[in-house]
């Protein structure tokens, strides 16, 4: 080994699918969150102002806006303004960075193994059993103190 060798950390020698690095023209969520501009907090005011106004605007929009007393109509534009405001949010870097997050963790899900049906149903009826068993202790204790403190007060 020569001295101008860069030392391996336990970390970096091993080498596995579940800490392989990112592809050319992949990067992280983090990384994607990182590279903020200036203008992504003026999208992230308009977004919150949508939502906010979506929340508020039913039952005053029919006051100042004639078509607006059909339900259709204002569901169309509730609907609008929480579609513009999610479009908004996506394009600031916070969302595609969510985003990001999101795809990766379906490739995560991938790569779980999942139990199987007669696994998952016995798990699940000892699972119920244990809290059947548990509840009825329970009472039982509840019930004792119960009759102690009675048999105390009087």
């Amino acid at each position: 080994m020569k001295l101008d060798d860069p030392v391996q950390t336990p970390v970096e020698a091993h080498t596995s699918p579940l800490n392989a690095p990112l592809q050319t023209g992949q990067s992280a969520a983090i990384d994607v969150v990182r590279k903020a501009s200036g203008i992504d907090w003026l999208l992230w005011v308009i977004a919150l102002l949508l939502l906010i106004g979506s929340t508020l605007i039913g039952p005053y929009l029919t006051s100042h806006w004639a078509p607006a007393s059909s339900i259709w109509v204002r569901l169309a534009i509730i609907i609008g303004m929480i579609v513009t405001a999610l479009g908004l949010i996506y394009s600031t870097h916070q969302g595609r960075g969510f985003m990001r997050l999101l795809q990766d963790s379906k490739v995560e899900l991938r790569r779980i193994s999942w139990p199987a049906r007669t696994e998952t149903f016995q798990t699940t009826w000892i699972v119920l059993i244990i809290v059947l068993i548990m509840s009825l202790l329970m009472w039982g204790i509840d019930s004792l103190f119960g009759w102690l403190i009675s048999s105390i007060i009087g």
